[in-house]
């Protein structure tokens, strides 16, 4: 039987009345715009199960959009996030998609527009007491939580690329906790993503892309 904390019972400080429904909701938002690493001018947001019957009801589309905003969950800001989106000059649309069920109950899909027309679509999950995991990223599966900080790589499945990160990495004494790669199929697009207790810095990541099969690269600071 799995351990659950207290913590993960009663949930994190958040505006709202629900843990899932909107403390994890802002999570994955928040994530998601992190990836963009410019300015947000569009946003449409996708969800599925319990999300797409009671987002309204229980302010998940309130809190999604702060995440978008970069609003922690205990912001009170919350509240007014349509407003102060519309100010920031971010189009922003919901739908429900109730047809597709063999997904996680509390699941977002998130397509993102950038000022410069760069598009990023991230599927989250909100999976109970605050905390959330990313299954994929433009349509590749993938797994991580967001509780470190994270660089995620995308290149070609090319042989060294892996070992060139990690050797970046290890040479600017970057402890990596977890690991992970993730492809389309073999020889196409490839996703590698760190999960490190030190903040990988701007510097060590331009020395990462100097690789040419790399193609694109998201830090996300906690």
């Amino acid at each position: 039987m799995a351990f659950i904390s207290i913590f993960e019972v009663i949930g994190p400080n958040m505006v709202g009345p629900s843990s899932s429904h909107t403390a994890g909701a802002a999570s994955i938002a928040r994530l998601a715009g992190k990836m963009m690493n410019e300015k947000i001018k569009k946003v449409n947001f996708i969800l599925y199960g319990s999300f797409a019957r009671t987002y309204k009801g229980h302010g998940t589309d309130r809190a999604l959009l702060g995440g978008i905003l970069g609003f922690e969950t205990d912001d009170i800001r919350i509240r007014d996030s349509f407003e102060l989106a519309e100010k920031a000059g971010i189009d922003f649309s919901f739908s429900a998609n109730t047809l597709e069920t063999d997904v996680h109950p509390n699941t977002v899909d998130i397509e993102l527009v950038g000022e410069t027309g760069r598009r990023i679509t991230v599927r989250g999950e909100s999976v109970g007491g605050g905390k959330v995991r990313l299954t994929r990223i433009n349509g590749v599966k993938v797994l991580f939580t967001g509780e470190y900080h994270a660089l995620i790589v995308v290149h070609r499945d090319h042989p060294g690329v892996v070992a060139g990160i990690t050797t970046a990495l290890s040479e600017c004494n970057v402890n990596i906790a977890f690991l992970r790669v993730y492809r389309e199929s073999k020889g196409g697009v490839a996703y590698t993503i760190i999960e490190s207790d030190e903040e990988i810095k701007d510097d060590i990541v331009a020395e990462i892309k100097k690789d040419t099969a790399i193609t694109d690269t998201m830090m996300i600071r906690r």
